[in-house]
């Protein structure tokens, strides 16, 4: 038992440190706070939508697949091209996300389904530091699999939840062109993250 509760401590201190890499999640998060206290449980929610199954995949045996390079030469080159699109239109419409994020996303969840989904970054960490949890996770039975989602997925929801809040809570303070200019800035900051998934991939390719 001692050595199940430090396996699901490490998890914990672990997927925290993925959780506050800044990265689509985070920045969509802080596009929707501005009108939504509750965005960033909701993004949470979409984003584990998409990540259950994926643990749950690599638990059963999958993992493999995240091991194929071309697969995820792939993955690096869609994926980056998806979230260069996503960054470039999050940046294009910043004023159109400070007035409607509903409008824009159809609602906080889908803009966690939607990052999620199409974030290269957030697979190849599963295909690495992910898949080497899971595989230790492995060793303790089929019982350590909710216990394994409950804790990462419950990181994701507290630090989303967190940022949705203060973002909310704190919007008095902000003009309405700051907030423009931060949500620039998070598109921006997507869009260099595709670029440097997609250098990746041509290199692998290459």
């Amino acid at each position: 038992m001692d050595s199940a509760l430090l396996f699901l401590g490490s998890v914990a201190v672990i997927s925290l440190s993925g959780v506050l890499m800044p990265g689509p999640v985070f920045a969509v998060t802080i596009a929707c706070g501005f009108q939504d206290r509750w965005s960033g449980w909701k993004i949470a929610l979409g984003h584990a939508l998409v990540e259950v199954p994926t643990i749950a995949a690599i638990f059963l045996g999958l993992s493999a697949f995240l091991k194929d390079e071309a697969l995820l030469t792939a993955i690096g080159l869609l994926g980056g091209a998806v979230l260069l699109y996503l960054g470039f239109d999050v940046v294009r419409t910043r004023k159109e996300v400070v007035m409607d994020c509903n409008g824009k996303y159809k609602s906080p969840f889908w803009a966690g389904v939607m990052t999620t989904a199409a974030n290269p970054g957030w697979l190849l960490w599963w295909a690495t530091v992910g898949a080497g949890l899971t595989a230790t996770a492995v060793t303790f039975g089929l019982w350590m699999l909710p216990l394994f989602v409950i804790v990462h997925v419950t990181c994701d929801f507290l630090w989303e939840g967190f940022v949705g809040m203060t973002v909310f809570g704190t919007k008095g303070r902000w003009s309405t062109a700051w907030h423009q200019r931060v949500i620039a800035a998070s598109g921006a900051l997507m869009m260099a993250f595709a670029l440097v998934f997609i250098y990746d991939a041509l290199s692998a390719l290459l």
